[in-house]
């Protein structure tokens, strides 16, 4: 009688932890981005570190590692200045997004959807994620790249 009372117990447990998970789940869900697509170089470990920001965050993220020249022709091709180049190239619902860009920036723009390229936070500041070693930070600009291919502030980060 006590094994069928234990085994009642098991099931009753694994029935209120599977319940116990389903709001996580729906949350997991719903905080689920749409699937980036990243173009690395294959030793970058600080595009690494992005991309874990970014899943971190609940993107998707799909990484492909490709040379330089196939990189550099990436951006150009999504419109680019080189002012405006980072690290890596990532794509997301039809915007650009260059560099070490806040997940929470991204966010942002996809659910204001500005006509534009998209977002670059150039060069590699320190700080930013995927940038973030240690306690040394630099204040940074994250940038609204517009389809004329200047740029205005789309929001900015202290030291």
């Amino acid at each position: 009688m006590k094994q069928g009372f234990d085994m009642h117990m098991l099931s009753r447990r694994a029935l209120l932890g599977a319940f116990a998970v389903l709001p996580f789940a729906s949350y997991a869900q719903a905080q689920t981005g749409p699937l980036v697509e990243v173009e690395k170089d294959a030793g970058c470990g600080c595009c690494k570190a992005w991309i874990s920001h970014l899943e971190d965050n609940g993107f998707s993220v799909n990484a492909r590692d490709v040379p330089y020249e196939v990189l550099s022709q990436s951006k150009i091709d999504a419109g680019l200045k080189p002012e405006h180049f980072s690290c890596h190239t990532a794509k997301v619902d039809g915007y650009v997004v260059e560099g070490h860009v806040p997940a929470e920036d991204i966010r942002r723009m996809l659910a204001e959807k500005p006509d534009a390229l998209g977002l670059t936070v150039p060069g590699m500041p320190m700080g930013s994620p995927g940038m973030d070693f240690g306690n040394e930070r630099e204040a940074y600009d994250v940038l609204l790249v517009k389809r004329d291919g200047s740029a205005e502030i789309y929001s900015s980060y202290t030291a």
